[in-house]
């Protein structure tokens, strides 16, 4: 068995390294079907295109089939995600409000525009933005700057440099890392991303970075607290994460009644969110996007191949536990990261004299957008938002992951963690932004209405394949898509797996993945707008319970890590053995 993982972990890297060749050098070797930077230029240059006054409205839904599953879904929105959007994006009046009539539909005036009532800021700031970025700046400074003083010791941490055979745990930190980048990094680094560029413009870029650097933060704090409390089931395997560190953590400070409502809860939201938004929603979205391709027409009458190609792949791995998932993990995630990442300094490489001007409307645009996108108050919120919804500090599901990591030492363990956002925020999502942003696509009249309709895959797709010479990329991105969505299952099967074992014990570990593996399948088929919303909402959710535990316990992650930080800065952690 070894032996066989070791093949593919050596496959997988052999793989990556001459898919990343092939990307880097296809220019230089295959000359004949390159198009000059002359020709290129010869087409409308989209960088001199004006701006409009404001977004285009997004395309009207086609409401023609009202089958069984489209009255189930209406039945979601509206007794589910109507008041669970009124909780999580509660706006504290901040936002203008539309004007609706006495039978709920909204009023126009005789131009055509929405009819709205003023918030006292103008621009809307759901209360699920404020908490999460609240956590990553108090913890940032409650931890002393542990996102940036730490960040050469989690290097260290990851090359095995401190790793000793006397560890418990069931996988290395690259492992645990890597498991818990396959759960993050997805198509939010793809499409969210561009979505955000496309309607909050190139100034979202500059609040994605800055999110990201915070919420390194907060992903230290809770995979600290995860190893800190960590357990291990019936069968000996590692159980940790917001369930167990709410109850346990909270009781030793008088609290247990808290700690075991906030668990529970905790628990019940990560098992609904793995089913939908880590799961379904991931199946669907994927799916979507490889439809357009003319290739992969035939998906569109037989979306269940598609579906039942993701149960086999997701099985195959899932069924092995958390060692499986690791291996896979840790092979997968850097040959997919490796690709995308290619792809998109290529198409900086190209546009390369337009960096300049690039980083110069990301800056700007950051404190003095254009009209059209609400001003800097409406492009912060945008940008922050698609960095707290990418890397989930706060969220908790990265810490289950994290707390199988082989140490002894659980603030080791939440250095590490903090690459995450790291890898999924800073660099991940701002190629992806700087793609978009330096080929100036976002200001074409068809990209615009791609993001009002929240088409953001093809908003990338459009950049990637903006030169003609490049046409072929788009089968490289529509592989990432696969495995992003792909990765993004396994990972977050583990996450429900530990959450159902957790309340109903380690047998019922295999039932678990069924349901799982069901709801895997049933994404190719189900493409309910509002029961994927609400399943994805469950995500956000689960960062109230979470952080309210990771509040009151940053006391003890202090202390933790100031007692860690003197031995590391004494010698006393490298190995002896």
């Amino acid at each position: 068995m070894a032996s066989m993982v070791g093949r593919f972990r050596s496959v997988g890297f052999v793989s990556s390294l001459a898919l990343s060749l092939v990307v880097l050098l296809h220019p230089i070797f295959f000359p004949s079907i390159c198009v000059s930077q002359e020709a290129t230029a010869a087409k409308l240059d989209p960088h001199d295109l004006p701006l409009p006054d404001k977004l285009p409205a997004a395309t009207p839904k086609d409401e023609s089939k009202k089958d069984w599953i489209y009255r189930v879904d209406e039945a979601f929105g509206t007794w589910l995600v109507k008041p669970m959007d009124a909780t999580l994006f509660y706006d504290f009046g901040t936002g203008d409000k539309p004007v609706k009539d006495e039978a709920g539909k909204e009023v126009v005036d005789e131009e055509g525009n929405k009819v709205v009532t003023k918030g006292w800021l103008g621009t809307s700031v759901p209360f699920v933005v404020v908490w999460l970025l609240f956590a990553g700046v108090f913890l940032t400074l409650r931890m002393s700057f542990i996102n940036l003083r730490g960040f050469y010791h989690s290097i260290q941490l990851i090359r095995g440099v401190y790793d000793s055979k006397h560890h418990k745990g069931d996988v290395s930190h690259f492992q645990a890392l890597a498991s818990a980048l396959s759960g993050t990094v997805g198509l939010g680094n793809i499409a969210g991303v561009a979505i955000a560029v496309g309607t909050g413009g190139p100034g979202a870029t500059f609040w994605i970075v800055l999110s990201g650097l915070i919420g390194m933060s907060s992903k230290f704090s809770e995979c600290t607290l995860a190893v800190m409390y960590r357990k291990t089931d019936e069968q000996g395997l590692i159980l940790g994460g917001p369930m167990i560190y709410l109850k346990e953590g909270l009781s030793r400070m008088g609290l247990g009644p808290l700690g075991s409502v906030l668990a529970l809860v905790f628990t019940f939201l990560c098992i609904g969110g793995s089913f939908g938004g880590g799961n379904s929603y991931q199946v669907v979205q994927s799916l979507n996007a490889l439809q357009a391709e003319e290739s992969f027409s035939f998906l569109k009458d037989y979306p269940w191949i598609y579906g039942l190609v993701m149960v086999v792949l997701v099985g195959v791995v899932i069924i092995g536990g958390i060692k499986s998932i690791g291996n896979f993990a840790g092979t997968v995630v850097p040959f997919m990261c490796l690709a995308y990442i290619s792809m998109c300094l290529v198409i900086i490489g190209l546009n390369a004299s337009r960096l300049p001007w690039a980083i110069g409307e990301i800056l700007t645009g950051a404190f003095s957008p254009a009209g059209m996108y609400g001003g800097f108050l409406g492009v912060m919120v945008i940008g922050v938002k698609r960095a707290v919804f990418s890397n989930e500090a706060g969220a908790g599901s990265a810490a289950i992951a994290h707390s199988a990591a082989r140490t002894n030492e659980p603030v080791s363990e939440g250095i590490v963690a903090l690459l995450e956002p790291f890898i999924d925020t800073v660099v991940v999502c701002t190629l992806t932004a700087l793609t978009i942003v330096v080929t100036g696509v976002y200001r074409q009249p068809d990209v615009l209405q791609l993001s009002a309709d929240n088409r953001g895959s093809m908003i990338t797709l459009v950049a990637f394949t903006q030169n003609a010479s490049f046409a072929w990329f788009r089968y490289i991105l529509y592989l990432a898509v696969f495995l992003f969505a792909y990765s993004t299952c396994v990972s977050w099967s583990y996450y429900g797996e530990r959450c159902f074992v957790s309340i109903f014990g380690s047998k019922s570990s295999l039932l678990y993945k069924i349901l799982f593996l069901i709801f895997t399948f049933l994404g190719s088929i189900v493409s309910a707008t509002n029961i994927l919303d609400f399943s994805d909402m469950l995500i956000l959710s689960m960062s109230i319970p979470n952080l309210i535990g990771v509040f009151l316990m940053s006391g003890m992650i202090r202390k933790e890590l100031d007692r860690y930080w003197v031995r590391y800065k004494s010698g006393d952690l490298l190995p002896k053995d």
